[in-house]
């Protein structure tokens, strides 16, 4: 595996026939080209395709077609806004010099 795949799970979580049957589907649906995140196109050809909303739903309403520039931007958003999430919940500490 290289890339973002190295050391991930993901792949087995996705269906038999996501390389054979879904993924091209969506790629061709899509005419191969980036349909960019914040629904503003962003004209490169799309090599990936990305979950809109659950990661868990193949369904192809809830997929799109990127390319990798926009898929990594839109991960990137994604874990620090999860990371941004855990920082909220988390009760501030006290300075040690205020102990």
């Amino acid at each position: 595996m290289s890339g973002g795949w190295k050391g991930s799970r993901r792949r087995h979580e996705l269906p038999p026939n996501w390389k054979t049957q879904i993924r091209p589907y969506v790629l061709e649906r899509d005419r191969y080209s980036c349909r960019g995140i914040d629904s503003k196109p962003c004209g490169r050809p799309a090599n990936q395709v990305d979950h809109i909303g659950d990661r868990n739903d193949h369904r192809p309403e809830n997929l799109q077609a990127l390319c990798a520039d926009c898929h990594a931007a839109k991960t990137s958003r994604q874990g620090n806004t999860a990371r941004w999430a855990v920082r909220e919940r988390r009760p501030a500490e006290k300075h040690p010099g205020l102990l």
